[in-house]
């Protein structure tokens, strides 16, 4: 009946053969797909609160349930737009032959004339390609549209869906769509705190979001607040009495940047990019989700006190920390002592927990000491000389000589003792008996992803790249988890914008060293927080942790774990750069491990932590390392003073530069070989591990 009716309509007009034949070129409504505008994505933080939005490019759209909408809001919208809205059937015949008849004569449409409520958003949601085409076709597609959408939805979710999906206003380049984001922007509120007023203002927008824009037309906006109401009154949806009461109240915008608010920004941006490398920039783009993470706002907070705490004056270095849950690799904080924002004003948008790849120190002898332990090394009771090493030691590169800071050397020891004493000369040479290879794989499969080399200085952390903070919290949280690597993750959930939900918290997971394996390692890594060079990392819970500072102390690390955290601190200038803060040799012990213990104390909410995972007997193997030393010292002493001035951390090369902890952040190859080494053959090292070669594992 309805498609004979606009044939006769039409005939009237221009014939009703081409009016049929407009008809019957629209596709039926069930066939297209809704287009809805780009929408707000809201991020949360670990308690559901909210950390910000991610604005689909310059649109700006919420979309909310009827029952959020005021139903002056609703009845304010009907009284201008359409006030026949509950008697038609989709269609205004006499405004459709209105406007065909003055297309006719003056070939024009009116932008509103004969358009009913649901055709308008048929307009806005199903043929948004022709949204501003003001001719008869348009208006004959969108009657035939607005017909079929009538017989498949009530009055209710129609009106509902226009009023989250129709262009509002634009503030600041911004397009606000939807009755939400028109509160918000216009009014600093949500949609379900309107007033009458407020509505009335908001309904009369969409006719000329852009002529009517209050902040710059107040005059106009009132006026057409004034038109709104009176059709109220009209309509008897209010009294005049009413309507005279809203008309002589303010506008009442306000002008805010509510959707441009955001909390940690530092990880909000390394958020979206993880939902960009999970789900496209399109996705993301088109907006719509529900983004939930594991970021824990207190931890954040502790974060950056216990730097500030330690770095307190404004001339001292940046600090990063970043703290992983061992049990299931969420990330639980990711903050530094960095100000957000633009680099002309001192401030800075750079990453330094999970962009910056800075030079590990001595914090990477952990990876030697497990490439150690796959093969059946026991720290206890394998012995190496303490001793300079001299170019030539090591025949497959001839120039690379190793010293202690100090030049002073225990002679025979055990690996546990070197561990303590963070020497440098002990860990050369095993690091040639187990190879570099093993120690690249081991690295590899504690959950390190930055490309390494395997060249001899690596051990020692001599890195042709670096590596982040967040990898190293994530590579000792291996062993804190009894061997069990998790891919590290900031995002737990995610609901899309069709209402699917993914869980993403279950990460992926893959044993790579045994129990037994990553049992010895913690127990000489806790050895090295009570009596090594991470004393003061110590703040009487089970602990484990190594410092790491390069020779030309341009990098500061302590890297530690408990049962429940594992915990990655490191300080340095964004450019490279020696450092002296307070007067003071900055070393792994000195400044990070102070840092480490005041956060911990605080993350850790007074609870140590659940035991340690179970660990079984570790099954040592014959051992007949090259470098290896046969004699055990008279006085077997692991004890250490606590301080870590570097006179045990790093160690120097013929040359006088560093041999272990370098701080040069792109190391020559060529330093660690005459002549430079060539690419090694790739073997998995016995006792497992994931393959990768020159390259990091996918995982």
């Amino acid at each position: 009946m309805t498609l004979l009716l606009l044939g006769g309509i039409g005939a009237g007009v221009v014939g009703a053969t081409w009016v049929m034949g407009v008809v019957d070129d629209t596709p039926d409504i069930e066939q297209i797909r809704p287009k809805p505008a780009g929408a707000i994505s809201t991020v949360y933080a670990g308690d559901g609160s909210r950390l910000g939005f991610i604005a689909g490019g310059d649109t700006l759209r919420t979309p909310i349930d009827g029952a959020q909408i005021p139903l002056l809001m609703k009845r304010a919208t009907v009284a201008i737009e359409d006030k026949r809205f509950y008697k038609h059937s989709g269609v205004d015949y006499l405004g459709v032959v209105r406007a065909a008849v003055k297309n006719v004569t003056d070939g024009d449409a009116s932008s509103q004339g004969g358009s009913t409520l649901t055709m308008q958003l048929v307009r806005n949601l199903y043929i948004t390609e022709n949204r501003y085409r003001k001719d008869l076709t348009r208006k004959i597609r969108e009657a035939k549209l607005a017909d079929e959408l009538e017989k498949l939805h009530s009055k209710e979710w129609i009106l509902v869906s226009y009023l989250n999906n129709v262009p509002f206003t634009t503030v600041g380049g911004q397009e606000a769509i939807g009755v939400q984001a028109a509160a918000r922007v216009l009014f600093d509120k949500p949609a379900s705190q309107l007033n009458l007023a407020e509505s009335a203002l908001l309904a009369g927008l969409p006719q000329a979001p852009s002529g009517y824009n209050p902040f710059e037309f107040p005059k106009r906006a009132k006026q057409r607040r004034s038109e709104v109401l009176d059709a109220m009154v009209d309509s008897r949806y209010i009294t005049p009495a009413q309507a005279e009461e809203a008309k002589a109240s303010p506008l009442g915008v306000k002008a805010n940047a509510f959707y441009q608010q955001r909390r940690e920004p530092f990880v909000f941006d390394y958020i979206r990019q993880q939902l960009i490398a999970k789900y496209g920039a399109d996705v993301v783009r088109a907006g719509g989700l529900r983004v939930y993470t594991s970021i824990d706002l207190a931890k954040q907070d502790a974060a950056r006190a216990a730097i500030r705490g330690v770095l307190y004056d404004p001339a001292d270095p940046p600090a990063a920390i970043v703290t992983v849950d061992p049990a299931n690799g969420h990330i639980l904080a990711m903050a530094s002592s960095a100000v957000y924002g633009d680099e002309k004003d001192g401030k800075t948008n750079y990453n330094y927990a999970a962009t910056a790849q800075r030079q590990p120190g001595s914090t990477f002898k952990t990876m030697v000491l497990m490439a150690a332990l796959r093969k059946g090394i026991n720290p206890d009771t394998t012995y190496y000389t303490s001793r300079e090493l001299q170019p030539g030691w090591l025949a497959s590169d001839p120039t690379y000589g190793v010293k202690t800071f100090g030049l002073t050397y225990s002679g025979s020891e055990t690996i546990t003792a070197a561990t303590l004493q963070s020497d440098n000369t002990v860990y050369a040479q095993l690091d040639a008996d187990v190879t570099p290879e093993a120690v690249r794989q081991a690295a590899y499969d504690l959950g390190i992803t930055s490309r390494l080399d395997a060249y001899p200085a690596e051990g020692l952390g001599g890195l042709t790249n670096g590596v982040t903070v967040l990898e190293m919290a994530n590579a000792y949280a291996t062993i804190a988890n009894g061997g069990i690597r998790h891919t590290p993750t900031i995002i737990t959930r995610v609901r899309l914008r069709n209402g699917d939900v993914q869980d993403l918290g279950r990460t992926r997971s893959k044993r790579t060293f045994t129990p037994a394996q990553t049992e010895m390692a913690r127990s000489v890594l806790e050895k090295n927080v009570q009596s090594g060079t991470g004393v003061s990392a110590g703040y009487g819970c089970p602990a484990g942790g190594k410092t790491g500072t390069t020779s030309d102390i341009k990098d500061a690390w302590f890297v530690g774990f408990t049962p429940r955290l594992s915990t990655a601190v490191w300080m340095g200038y964004k450019t490279p750069t020696p450092m002296v803060v307070h007067g003071m040799s900055v070393q792994g012990g000195t400044f990070p491990a102070p840092i480490w213990h005041d956060y911990m104390q605080v993350a850790s909410d007074g609870y140590c932590g659940a035991d340690w995972p179970e660990g079984g007997t570790f099954e040592s193997e014959p051992f007949f390392g090259r470098y290896a030393s046969t004699g055990k010292q008279d006085d077997e002493d692991y004890s250490y003073d606590g301080t870590d001035d570097g006179s045990s951390d790093d160690g120097t090369t013929d040359d006088g530069t560093t041999g272990g902890d370098t701080g040069t952040a792109n190391p020559d190859p060529g330093a660690y070989a005459r002549p430079p080494q060539g690419e090694p053959d790739i073997q998995t090292p016995s006792g497992g591990g994931e393959g990768g070669g020159a390259a990091a594992p996918g995982n």
